[in-house]
């Protein structure tokens, strides 16, 4: 148990490394994009994204699930996989392609044409990607995953921000994306040497897994996209794209802070999968360390928000603060249950992850259709609150049902981490009441700063103290403390020699 759950913490840090580089990227580009561009232009390309999205889920085989819990992958499996994946994604460029006309006229949007023809051309890239990629996460290889991740981003960044710096267009979202897989495709295989041959073999025993992966994959995507479309076609882009850009920095906190880890997490389960009691604690002290992570940067997020928002992005995007005040606190609370699906993809479980998904479709899209309409924007938020917390509930109780973990069991083991970012947002909070909201703006990002750096060490103490008090029990802390005293020793056994 330990050897796994220390090869999954260590690849995590390893990863952090790749993740903190990609995150301020991501958050960069967001900010300055907010400042070049006009909310309407982001909700121009998210109307074509989200129905590329749609599309690609719809299609979506999932084969390199398949892959990583296949025993002994060989040249042939990966040839079909690539094989299997460009022939969908040629299709798919087409299809969407023919759909741009029509799709801008119900939209009522002239300019949405030529931005899916050029998203056309993204769909057919992502066939081209090298499906050895998927092997650095089964067999936990981290430092080309550094690379890949790093350079991709990079290149994406650099140009998207100089296009929206030069040209003010919601171009800029558009050519970022193509570059940013195009990188994909050239570093992969740099990296990666692979020569695919065309073949169909194997073809049906690598859909014996993604089958049922795959038809959750096609309900989950339209049950956290179908709102992007309704927000569009009944409110307009200005909304949409305060909506958008509100999601994305409610977001990103939870998903960059907890990236280095999930992306371990299902290789690692899938290794203990017939071992009962490993994968059982396995799966304790992984989801102890996500929600450990994730609860103090979502909610420290949401804390922070106004003057974030007012500071970064400028009092045209005042609109967002509330959904990210919102949305980033449903995020954090939300990964108390979300190992479920590479738990339920671990044991083979993928038709009980379908059910679970087809379940929370017809729950979540009448609430939210019902808050649209009542109550417009606002209406949609409350509503994914809503959906978000019973989803919460959901996967708990599916955790249990997979391993045999109780719910409360499962709410205990975070409780030092729930307590502490409570203690947090609290402190935080009136903290930010005592500081006058200044109007310079040097003061605001030093206002901005002590909240964020008193957050930090609030939650911090607070997490060490209570761990003390409980006697230093096996959790995230405990597991920090291992890898640094090993960290330690190592340094010091190499550093000895060089002294002697």
């Amino acid at each position: 148990m330990s050897n796994v759950t220390d090869r999954l913490i260590q690849g995590s840090i390893w990863l952090s490394l790749s993740r903190a580089i990609v995150n301020g990227l991501s958050a960069l580009s967001t900010f300055v994009l907010a400042w070049y561009l006009a909310p309407s232009d982001f909700g121009l390309v998210a109307i074509a994204t989200t129905i590329q999205v749609i599309l690609s889920s719809v299609t979506e085989l999932s084969l390199n699930q398949a892959l990583i819990r296949h025993e002994s992958p060989s040249e042939v499996h990966f040839s079909a996989v690539w094989t299997l994946s460009v022939t969908r994604s040629a299709i798919l460029a087409l299809l969407f392609a023919a759909s741009a006309l029509p799709i801008a006229e119900f939209y009522n949007e002239p300019r949405l044409t030529n931005v899916m023809l050029a998203l056309s051309f993204s769909l057919l890239l992502s066939g081209l990607a090298n499906p050895r990629r998927v092997m650095l996460q089964r067999d936990l290889i981290f430092w080309q995953e550094f690379v890949l991740n790093v350079s991709q981003k990079l290149v994406g960044f650099v140009v998207t921000v100089a296009i929206a710096a030069i040209y003010q267009s919601y171009w800029a979202l558009v050519i970022g994306t193509l570059a940013y897989q195009v990188t994909n495709i050239i570093v992969s295989y740099t990296v990666l040497p692979f020569w695919p041959r065309i073949t169909f073999r194997h073809a049906r025993e690598l859909f014996s897994f993604s089958a049922w992966l795959t038809a959750g994959q096609i309900v989950s995507t339209l049950n956290w996209r179908i709102e992007y479309l309704l927000i569009g076609k009944m409110l307009g882009s200005t909304d949409l794209g305060h909506y958008t850009v509100g999601n994305t920095l409610a977001t990103l906190p939870t998903r960059e802070a907890t990236a280095p880890l999930n992306q371990t997490i299902y290789p690692g389960f899938a290794r203990v999968r017939n071992d009962p009691a490993r994968l059982i604690a396995a799966y304790q002290r992984a989801q102890a360390l996500l929600a450990a992570v994730a609860l103090p940067a979502g909610i420290g997020t949401a804390v922070v928000a106004d003057p974030l928002i007012r500071l970064a992005l400028g009092e045209k995007w005042v609109p967002a603060i509330f959904m990210v005040q919102t949305l980033a606190s449903i995020f954090a609370l939300q990964t108390l249950g979300s190992l479920v699906q590479p738990l339920g993809m671990a044991k083979g479980n993928t038709k009980l992850l379908f059910i679970r998904d087809a379940q929370m479709l017809v729950l979540r899209v009448p609430i939210i259709v019902a808050g649209l309409i009542f109550a417009g924007l606002p209406g949609v938020i409350y509503a994914r609150v809503l959906s978000g917390l019973i989803s919460t509930v959901v996967n708990m109780l599916l955790v249990k049902r997979l391993i045999g973990l109780p719910f409360f069991q499962q709410l205990a083991a975070n409780f030092r981490a729930l307590a502490s970012v409570a203690l947090m947002a609290a402190g935080v909070w009136g903290l930010s009441y005592l500081l006058n909201t200044p109007a310079d703006r040097l003061v605001s990002a030093i206002h901005l700063a002590i909240l964020i750096i008193s957050g930090g060490v609030i939650y911090s103490g607070s997490s060490f103290v209570l761990w003390l008090l409980m006697k230093k029990p096996n959790g995230p802390e405990a597991d920090v403390q291992r890898i640094v005293a090993k960290t330690l020793s190592k340094a010091k056994r190499v550093a000895v020699p060089k002294s002697a």
